[in-house]
């Protein structure tokens, strides 16, 4: 059987304290630091902030985070990703620029995606950046491939399976859901190895275990992706 992707997201929206940190813990405390989402006030640091890692090691929950936390501030942010065709003129009303899939930006996007980074930069404003590679290996202009890489550059790992399925057995204990060890091996080997896509996976097993009244086990997950 081949994998599937299953990258749907988690329908809730990410925080900080629904993200599983493991092995990226010092970036997590480094963004809390920044937007006061912990004890103390918030930094709001001018110096930039660069997320690199593989898919599903975590960068768009984080930034989506930073997101969250600064809207409940009542800030707003500039927020440009690979999908956006015709991106926004900076708004100087923006507390932080957030850019996401930055290895995947077009002409028009790093043009967008600079001069929001230059006039972020002259009105003392935060960037927060992600994207899959390291700064020096970004397929960018060089103005903005090396603005990307002079602040605090984090390179985020991925979970590793003991990690992944430690987390699944805590949230589905937390949920009275019992999950076998066959059930953890099948999940963990043929989806997505994001956490947040195994996090939505199991919030869509207890619907449907709950509706057919029966236990999580392979057959239903069969059953629940047949039905689809």
């Amino acid at each position: 059987m081949k994998q599937l992707a299953l990258d749907i997201g988690i329908a809730t929206g990410p925080t900080f304290a629904g993200f599983f940190a493991g092995p990226n813990e010092a970036t997590l405390r480094h963004l809390q630091l920044w937007v006061g989402a912990g004890a103390g006030p918030a930094l709001h640091s001018p110096v930039p902030t660069y997320l690199w890692g593989e898919g599903g090691s975590g960068k768009t929950h984080l930034l989506e985070s930073v997101r969250v936390a600064l809207r409940e501030q009542g800030a707003t942010v500039g927020w440009l990703h690979a999908g956006v065709i015709e991106p926004l003129e900076f708004d100087e009303r923006w507390s932080a620029v957030l850019m996401d899939d930055v290895h995947l930006y077009t002409a028009v996007q790093q043009h967008a995606a600079f001069n929001w980074f230059v006039n972020a930069q002259t009105l003392q404003r935060g960037v927060v950046a992600a994207g899959a590679l390291p700064p020096a290996d970004l397929p960018l202009r060089e103005d903005l491939r090396t603005r990307l890489g002079w602040g605090h550059v984090f390179h985020l790992q991925v979970l590793s399976e003991p990690e992944r399925r430690a987390v699944l057995r805590q949230a589905a204990d937390a949920r009275g859901v019992l999950l076998s060890d066959d059930v953890l091996d099948y999940v963990l080997h043929r989806f997505s190895r994001d956490l947040g896509s195994l996090m939505e996976l199991l919030d869509q097993l207890d619907g449907y275990a709950l509706q057919t009244q029966r236990a999580i086990t392979i057959p239903l997950i069969r059953a629940m992706l047949e039905n689809e």
